[in-house]
């Protein structure tokens, strides 16, 4: 493929050794690099009863396909690993600098296997790779240890460097792995497989050049997305505009959107933009899953975490490697009450909603604080935030007691306990260490399991199943359960699919009652998300970019230049069945049940919410799914992959490879 090195760098940690390996043409045809190159590596790789936190794991650092050809949104770094949360699958995925780092060193990814006997870190640049003892750095926040590395690394480049905190090391398995000062590829456990082989940090100065079949042609296709990105610019001001827009939306049909839309919104506030939306909408969900806008105050909630009192704070705007719409951002906190900090990254949707309205938290200042906690230590906001949720709601319901909780009074809104606690589970402290590893165990040991909200281990992204069914698939039927950016049906209605997939059904005007049903259009509308995901992330494209369509973000045609290829968007498609057919093979093989996930009793609307948009909301999740797995080409009862379907799309014979 002529938009990758063909090459990977083999750690073995336990060994002290690295080694360059070739890989094949065929290998890169068939899934692509990034997630595809790791689905590939891993399966054949890891032997099926290895211990997630043991030698045999092996933790994949993968950058895209279509990452350094000039393809714009394409830097995105996929985290891949067998999951000590779930036992199955696991990736994460973040932006930044750090994918493009990758091939610069020569390489499409870096596998690092074995466990070594003291912190050590793995330096790289042109001349090749070295691992290197890390004693001074291990204890520091990620921030604090990427600053050194970065000065202690002694190359002429600034290199780029992805770095456990304090939960990786203390192997918290809802820990992740930094970048940029604090951004995180945060799910499924990636940071504590990485602290459980001593392993702090990735220091990588390479600055070869990074492969293109046509780098004019890819230029011009970025030239005319770039124009399109930049036509529009919102008037400041239109943050509560959004909670209006919300309420509308809770009441409205399901109707294909324009894709576009998302560049206004994202260039003005980055994801924060969603939030008074979804609080109004029963996009987010409030209290722990269980109420309403009008239960939970959620027009008080939208005005608190209105995106224009975020932006006033900003001193910078930030865009991940060729991105042009810079959705990220530094804040200045200083005048933050709780804070020792004085600045943050921009906070994502995701932990403004899980430390606010789930949270029951009205205090923005407090989120800004929790934040940059988060971003120093290294850990999930959407894991510890449904933990935190659940935990004070069993102790307003009297299962947990001040006794157990270290005397913290967990109730709703209580900020100043959320922070405490937040603090202890970091450090694994106290009460804080039984939380450490995520809802599913705390649960197990204290009991609320009705309170818990988990998919097969993995707590959910903060976006609600009852208002979009289609999420609800893929929150069960993905190999990386509980996530929340594979497919939704918004996002289905806004990419136009079918325009490049002949078998994706059209988006359509319609009653979102429909979506409730489990019918062969949901399926196929499902099974082409997920397909359609597993290509983007074979990429190293943006979910943003996703989100445009494939009218504006030209996935195809960017492939085509770039690797000197000429196929159509149905063989993509069949590269992304072929991506996912693999991790759920993976998941089969380690002994990971797909038909025993399932969605907590209170996301599928059992018991159904009294009020708001979601009022009497019940899903059909159970036979969803079942279809799903059977547009797959899987067993509709059990989840594994059928022999037929293996056999059509070659993976036999990829893993003889």
């Amino acid at each position: 493929m002529k938009s990758c090195t063909g090459k990977i760098l083999v750690v073995d940690l336990t060994a002290g050794t690295t080694r360059v390996e070739q890989i094949p043409d065929e290998v890169y045809e068939a899934v692509l690099a990034g997630k595809g190159l790791g689905a590939w590596y891993l399966y054949k790789n890891i032997p099926a009863d290895a211990d997630p936190m043991g030698p045999e794991n092996i933790l994949g650092f993968c950058s895209g396909a279509l990452t350094g050809t000039g393809a714009l949104m394409t830097g995105r770094v996929n985290i891949v690993c067998k999951s000590p949360l779930t036992g199955g699958w696991g990736d994460a995925n973040c932006g930044g600098v750090f994918a493009p780092a990758i091939k610069q060193c020569g390489y499409d990814a870096i596998f690092v296997s074995g466990i070594s006997d003291k912190p050590v870190y793995l330096y790289c640049d042109n001349k090749g790779a070295e691992i290197r003892d890390a004693a001074e750095y291990w204890g520091m926040d990620a921030v604090e240890a990427e600053r050194r590395l970065r000065q202690d690394a002694g190359s002429q480049k600034k290199p780029c460097v992805a770095v456990i905190g304090e939960s990786g090391e203390k192997l918290s398995l809802i820990s992740g792995i930094c970048n940029e000062e604090g951004r995180i590829a945060a799910r499924s456990g990636v940071g504590a497989v990485m602290g459980s082989k001593k392993l702090k940090a990735l220091v990588l100065a390479g600055s070869k050049k990074m492969p293109c079949a046509d780098r004019v042609k890819v230029n011009k296709i970025s030239k005319e997305l770039g124009r399109k990105i930049n036509k529009v610019v919102l008037p400041p001001g239109m943050g509560l505009s959004l909670a209006v827009g919300g309420v509308g939306m809770g009441r409205m049909p399901a109707m294909p959107l324009d894709g576009s839309v998302i560049n206004y919104l994202f260039k003005e506030w980055g994801t924060p933009s969603n939030t008074p939306t979804a609080i109004m909408s029963g996009d987010g969900p409030l209290k722990n899953w269980s109420a309403g806008p009008s239960e939970a105050e959620g027009p008080s909630m939208a005005i608190e975490f209105n995106p224009d009192k975020i932006n006033k704070i900003e001193t910078a705007k930030y865009h991940c490697y060729s991105c042009p719409l810079g959705c990220g951002g530094k804040l200045d906190i200083s005048k933050v009450g709780y804070s020792e900090f004085y600045e943050t990254h921009k906070p994502e949707y995701e932990t403004i909603q899980a430390f606010g309205a789930l949270c029951m938290n009205k205090d923005l200042d407090s989120v800004l604080y929790i934040n940059e906690l988060l971003n120093r230590a290294g850990i999930d906001a959407i894991s510890i935030g449904n933990t935190v949720a659940w935990a004070i709601e069993c102790y307003e319901n009297g299962i947990l007691t001040a006794e157990q909780t270290d005397g913290l009074e967990l109730r709703w809104g209580n900020t100043q306990a959320i922070i405490a606690l937040v603090k202890k589970i970091i450090a694994r402290e106290g009460f804080g260490d039984a939380l450490a590893d995520g809802v599913k165990r705390a649960a197990a040991k204290f009991g609320g399991e009705e309170y818990a909200m988990h998919v097969g281990g993995q707590e959910p992204g903060m976006h609600d199943t009852r208002n979009d069914p289609q999420l609800g698939i893929h929150m069960v039927a993905e190999p990386a359960p509980g996530k929340h950016t594979i497919g939704m049906a918004i996002q289905y209605g806004a990419m136009s699919l079918c325009d490049i997939c002949s078998w994706a059904p059209p988006a359509k005007l319609h009653n979102k009652k429909e979506d409730l049903e489990p019918t062969e259009t949901m399926a196929l509308q499902s099974k082409a998300n997920a397909a359609y995901s597993m290509l983007i992330d074979g990429a190293g494209g943006c979910y943003y970019a996703e989100m445009m369509g494939v009218h504006m973000w030209k996935i195809v045609d960017y492939l085509n230049a770039a690797a000197d290829w000429n196929y159509d968007g149905d063989h993509y498609m069949e590269i992304g069945c072929r991506i996912q057919t693999i991790r759920q093979m993976f998941n089969i093989k380690h002994g990971y049940d797909p038909a025993a996930v399932v969605l907590p009793k209170r996301m599928q609307g059992e018991p159904p919410l009294k009020a708001g948009p979601l009022k009497g909301v019940k899903l059909n999740n159970k036979e969803q799914v079942s279809m799903h797995w059977k547009a797959f080409g899987w067993d509709e009862k059990t989840g594994a992959p059928l022999a037929e379907t293996i056999e059509s799309l070659g993976i036999n014979k990829l893993m003889e490879v």
